[in-house]
């Protein structure tokens, strides 16, 4: 039985139903609500048309929706963080930025390459898969922006800091090495061309823009002459997705990344009245919409893999994923963290949970098409990848936290 036309919308009612419902039953249980929904997608697929909702036959449909997901997360990740930017005290973030997150991407193409894959397509799945998902890793991150009179914000969770101001700012820091890869296919540009304009030019930009954005909405939140015009005395949230639009637009036209911007732009905003409510109720507000996003992200996805996305998977593209889970990632970024802040158990916290998922299906969306021959398999190792990171850092999430957070509050 396939369902369609109004059946869909009974289809997405249950299913945002039941993402309201989950988390709160799951709380306690070892799994977590991205399992359940990737769960209900495959239950789903059995119930609809799959060939209408694969990646592949709607590449359009899915680089759209996972990039609003995407710079929808990354505005709550950046009005969530405390912690002002600095160059000492985020010096684990930096470390994960321009230590971890290259080595990575080094380590998987050669792999890819000793598994028999093209350079250039070692290198394309290992940019594609280098990103710490800002999306699906919530479980592991800071809670939300400290407000309200008397607020002291700073940040004692340096694990959470970690993780969230990683995945903050890597999505737009990994392009350049996807554009890499695409570049070594079509040799479009050469590498002067591509470090001077792709990895500085256009990061420069989005900082810019980011910090420009940020500034200006600032003075339009707090210091606007006539409250009239007052941002923050509206206490209209949803003004928080008419920022992330516009300043990720605004970097777009002007050729900068808009993932940095967006991060950069909801940064500065927080930077400027730290203790205002506003941040928290567009924080909130932010995470609502992240959430209904990241439901439909994960049923589709779970329908794709009904829908035979795993056909054609190789043991190449397993051992990709498996090893970047559990071995990559970790030991280099627990190398990278060497003589920092981070105590060894932190740091092997921050290096185990480097979620992987929506960023990676964006960025394989967003340029597939000039790998047409290696897609089908591009996307069977991409969506293993990023249900493999689902369901084990989804299971371990929860309890090794609280594991920390308990050792944390003994030695306190």
């Amino acid at each position: 039985m396939t369902i369609d036309g109004d059946g869909l919308y009974l289809v997405a009612g249950l299913a945002l139903l039941l993402g309201a419902v989950l988390p709160r039953l799951l709380r306690r249980y070892a799994i977590s609500a991205p399992i359940a929904f990737v769960g209900a997608g495959l239950l789903l697929g059995l119930a609809v048309d799959r060939s209408r909702l694969s990646p592949i036959a709607e590449p359009e449909l899915t680089k759209h929706l996972a990039e609003l997901t995407v710079i929808v997360a990354l505005m709550g990740v950046g009005l969530a963080i405390d912690r002002p930017i600095s160059l000492l005290r985020w010096s684990a973030t930096w470390r994960l930025l321009f230590v971890a997150m290259p080595a990575c991407v080094a380590a998987l193409t050669g792999i890819g390459w000793l598994l028999g894959l093209a350079p250039a397509t070692a290198l394309l799945i290992a940019a594609i898969l280098a990103p710490t998902d800002p999306v699906l890793a919530s479980d592991i991150q800071v809670g939300g922006p400290t407000t309200g009179d008397g607020a002291e914000p700073e940040e004692d969770d340096e694990v959470r800091f970690a993780l969230t101001s990683e995945a903050g700012l890597n999505d737009g820091l990994a392009y350049p090495l996807v554009y890499l890869a695409v570049f070594a296919v079509t040799k479009a540009h050469s590498t002067v061309e591509w470090l001077g304009w792709y990895v500085v030019g256009k990061s420069v930009i989005g900082v810019a823009v980011g910090f420009g954005a940020g500034w200006l909405l600032a003075k339009m939140a707090f210091s606007a002459p006539s409250k009239s015009f007052r941002l923050a005395d509206s206490r209209e949230p949803v003004l928080a997705l008419a920022m992330t639009l516009g300043v990720y637009g605004l970097a777009e036209v002007v050729h900068g990344y808009g993932f940095i911007a967006v991060f950069v732009a909801a940064v500065a905003l927080r930077a400027a009245e730290r203790s205002h409510d506003f941040h928290a109720e567009l924080h909130n507000f932010i995470g609502e919409l992240e959430h209904i996003l990241t439901w439909g992200i994960l049923l589709l996805l779970g329908v794709a893999i009904t829908g035979g996305l795993f056909t054609p998977l190789t043991w190449a593209g397993a051992a990709i994923g498996v090893l970047l889970v559990f071995v990559v990632r970790p030991v280099l970024a627990w190398l990278s963290l060497a003589r920092s802040e981070l105590d060894r158990s932190e740091r092997w916290m921050t290096a185990a949970f480097g979620v992987r998922g929506v960023t990676s299906i964006y960025y394989l969306a967003a340029v597939g098409t000039t790998f047409a021959t290696e897609l089908p398999w591009l996307w069977a190792t991409v969506g293993f990848t990023v249900l493999l990171s689902v369901v084990v850092h989804g299971v371990a999430a929860t309890p090794l936290m609280r594991m920390l957070d308990h050792r944390r509050d003994r030695v306190s």
